[in-house]
């Protein structure tokens, strides 16, 4: 199994906004779904979300911050697709001070009133492990 840097895989990762994030419900299954980056997508291992804060997902990181990430990148006539599995931890952020550090003015058909939006909560994932494909190729990103 080859080995790359984050840097590495940020590169090839660059341009993709929607992951597919796993929480783990009540009852022990897993749930998906997908999420923007909202054109945060400078990786560095850490990922920001928006949603609101009555939503499954908030209630299941509240229950388990144990998530997973699923990213793959777009293809091309003579692109090789990378996919890219992140296992993190993920933390819930109520600060309107970081939601301005990561709102882009897409976000605003979403969330009405912006960062002043009732109910809107900023998610964080922290990478714990990486892995990832791209052809035959298969390895850990060194975190």
């Amino acid at each position: 199994m080859s080995k790359k840097s984050l840097a590495e895989i940020a590169k090839e990762m660059a341009g993709i906004d929607i992951a597919i994030l796993s929480t783990h419900t009540e009852n022990g299954e897993i749930a998906n779904r997908p999420m923007s980056n909202n054109g945060d997508v400078a990786y560095d291992g850490t990922s920001y979300y928006f949603t609101y804060e009555k939503t499954r997902t908030v209630s299941d990181i509240q229950r388990n911050p144990n998530v997973a990430l699923g990213f793959s990148s777009e293809t091309g006539l003579f692109a090789e697709r990378i996919y890219v599995a992140v296992e993190g931890t993920a933390e819930l952020i109520r600060d309107k001070a970081v939601f301005h550090q990561h709102w882009t003015s897409d976000l605003d058909k979403w969330f009405e009133n912006g960062v002043d939006t009732p109910g809107i909560v900023l998610i964080k994932v922290k990478a714990n492990r990486a892995t990832y494909w791209k052809g035959r190729e298969e390895g850990e990103v060194g975190l």
